[in-house]
This record gives C-alpha cells, structure tokens and sequence, in this order.
C-alpha cells in the first residue's frame, strides 16, 4: 500500500535561497524514497525562486488560511502523515487536521527553534546576557504547545534537543533528532575541488531575509573585515545572498573589496572558488547552512560559536572558533596564509559530512521512529496528556477564532 504525505508549508522550498528550503528538499527525498505519495500544500505566493516540485513528481497545492475549503482539501486526500513546515502552519491548519483526519500522524519540522532564535536576539539588542528570562518568551510559549500537539517534531540540532528536554521538560517520547542529511564525499568529488593555489579571497553567504545574516554581514562591514584588510591588503569578500535590500547593497565598497553580490545561482561554483569562508554570527539557532555549504566544497571557515553550535559533535571543526573580532580576523588571515593548516580544517570538514550528516545514516532510523508511533498511535497520545490539553484548547480557541475570520472576509 503507497501511504500517503501531506506537507504544509510555511513558504514554497527554495533550496538555492536558505538551509530551510535545502532541509525541506532533504525530507521530500527521503519520504519518496520510501514510495510516499506526496502533496505539498502552501497559503503562500510562490517566489521565483521557488524550486518547481512538479519536477519531481510531487502535487503543488494552493491553501488557505481561516477557510473551510482546507477541511473538504484535507479529507479529501486523507494523508497517513501531515508534515507541519515550522510551528505557526501547525497553529493554523493543525486542529482541522485533527478534525478531519484524526489517525493521520502529525510530525512538527521546526527547522531551528525560534524561540531560542529570538530570544538570543532580543538578549543581543539588549546588551544582556542570554538567559531563561530571554529564552522563555511569547515565542516559546507557541512553539512548544505546538511540539507537544504534535506526535512528533523533528530537531536539527543536538544542542536544540538539549533545550528541549532540559529547559522545558519536554518528553523525548516527542522528539526526533534529525540533522541535515547528505550525501557523503567521495575520493573522487574531492579530487575535483579546486585546490589552495587555485582559490583567492573571502566568502560570505546567507539568505538576508534571515536577521542573523544580515546582522554578521554588518558586523563584518564594521568590525571584522577592516581588520583583515589591514594584514591583507589585496583581499576581497564575496558576501551572496538571497533577497538583498537597499540597506544591504549600501554596504558594498570596491575600494575595500567588501562586494555585495546577491543572489548566487549555484553556491557551490562561488563555494568552491573563494580559499576562507567567514560566518560571524552573533545569534541565531539551528545548524548553520552555510558551514555545510563550505566544508561540502571544500573551504575552511573561521566562524563564531554561535555559528559552530551543534554542527562538529566530538569531532574538530572545519574551521576556526572565534568571538572576539581581532582574534576572529587574526585566525582568518591565518587560515587564509597557512596551506598546511587549510588542508587540515579542509579535511575535517569532510570527515563531519561523512560521520555527522550522512544521510544513510539517518534515513532508516527516522522511518522506523514514525512506523513505531504509527503502530502505536493511540498509546502514544494517551501518554501525552499535556498534549491533549493543548489540543483541545486549541479546538476551542483558534478554531472559533479562524472561523470568525472567515465569515468575516465572506
């Protein structure tokens, strides 16, 4: 029997734009591997930088928000899984599919945690340290009644799962750790890659959409990159970017080769091309797409430890780890002038790809984890008291409230 997917999300996957939408594809691979019939459903415009899902089979649905057309969508189709794409489609759509669907497993991608994200941000503009006043907050109190409505929630970090179970006590029953999922690098790939005589300057990479992009891009315009110039005085910095506003493209300087380039159609070319990747960032969560990027093609970062976290594990990073900007700047011309060096980050950058995120790894584990829920829904659920609350508080409340819209817009 083809079981069926149904995944609702947030925004239409653009692998090429953020880590989120190279995740996302990641799972649509794994769910068709196991023959999963599969509906992507987004409220959303799609951008053109939305990757076509039609392509590979997969049915593009429209959807939307407080309407009742969802209901007749959803039963219609009458998923065995309903895949949430980040906390806030789980909020809106998730109690009509309990309505109408209510054997359908429902699993929770939070992508990072947001309110980890947030909170550090907020800890950040504040000049504060990070702490649970910062981590508890209107975000957390979302986030996590959605974690526990669901029957599962997939956490891409090590250090997220961390949180989860220690700081908010959530069951682990409810968890699912599951990173990025790669394919290995062969002998051969990296033969291909070009070698350190043949790179020149600095990369930068990130969706700007994303505040923790735009903020390390600053940092670097302000702090870092003057520093670097000083002990390299030819240098440049490719900084590429999904979504540039005019705020970000001021920041570009021939004069000091800080280069606002925007949008990279293949990140592997530009990836593969530049000798140091630099990933300064001050907050954030989740793993970070762009150290995946560099270690995949090849290129040594010099990052700080908000950037490192939960990506290395035991192993040695791929990189330098540094917060203080002067140290920062000295390990990126360091790496940038020591060959010997460079080849032995270089290295370890595959062997984390290999160990850490190879997706042979995680595939089987991750399908047995839903079959064993999904034997056991029932039992599952009844152990999540605190979920069925929730559930049925949501039942009560954003119900009545979607409905009071839609009559409202009728």
């Amino acid at each position: 029997m083809k079981f069926k997917l149904l995944i609702i999300g947030h925004v239409w996957p653009e692998p090429r734009s953020s880590a989120a939408g190279s995740r996302m594809m990641q799972l649509i691979e794994g769910f068709q591997k196991e023959n999963y019939e599969i509906i992507f459903a987004s409220a959303t415009a799609k951008s053109d930088k939305a990757f076509d899902l039609s392509e590979i089979g997969i049915v593009q649905a429209n959807i939307e928000m407080n309407n009742s057309s969802f209901d007749h969508f959803v039963k219609s189709f009458n998923p065995d899984v309903v895949l949430f794409d980040r906390f806030m489609t789980e909020e809106q759509f998730g109690w009509r599919v309990s309505e109408q669907c209510p054997n359908a497993l429902k699993v929770l991608d939070t992508e990072d945690l947001h309110c980890l994200r947030k909170g550090r941000h907020q800890a950040f503009k504040d000049g504060a340290n990070f702490d649970h006043s910062y981590l508890f907050n209107d975000f957390a109190k979302r986030e996590i009644a959605s974690i526990y409505r669901c029957d599962v929630s997939l956490i891409i970090s090590e250090i997220e799962m961390e949180v989860l179970k220690n700081d908010f006590k959530v069951p682990e029953t409810l968890l699912c750790y599951l990173p990025f999922q790669l394919d290995a690098i062969s002998v051969a790939t990296v033969e291909h890659l070009p070698s350190y005589a043949n790179r020149q300057d600095f990369i930068t990479i990130g969706n700007f959409l994303h505040e923790p992009n735009y903020n390390a891009v600053l940092y670097l315009k302000e702090a870092i990159w003057p520093l670097i110039k000083q002990q390299l005085p030819g240098a440049k910095l490719h900084i590429y970017g999904a979504y540039e506003s005019q705020k970000v493209r001021q920041l570009h300087h021939e004069t000091s080769g800080f280069l606002i380039k925007g949008y990279a159609e293949d990140v592997h070319e530009v990836m593969a091309k530049a000798r140091v990747c630099l990933a300064p960032l001050r907050f954030g969560a989740g793993l970070k797409g762009k150290l995946v990027d560099a270690m995949l093609n090849g290129t040594p970062c010099v990052m700080t430890s908000i950037a490192a976290e939960g990506m290395f594990g035991n192993l040695p990073a791929n990189g330098l780890i540094e917060d203080d900007p002067q140290v920062f700047a000295d390990n990126a011309v360091q790496l940038y002038q020591n060959e010997l060096l460079w080849k032995e980050m270089q290295q370890h950058g595959f062997k984390i790809i290999n160990e850490r995120f190879n997706k042979a790894h995680f595939h089987e584990l991750f399908f047995k984890t839903l079959n064993d829920i999904t034997s056991e829904l029932q039992k599952h659920r009844h152990s999540n008291f605190t979920g069925q609350m929730l559930q049925h508080h949501a039942l009560q409340s954003t119900k009545y409230m979607s409905k009071w819209i839609e009559e409202k817009n009728k």
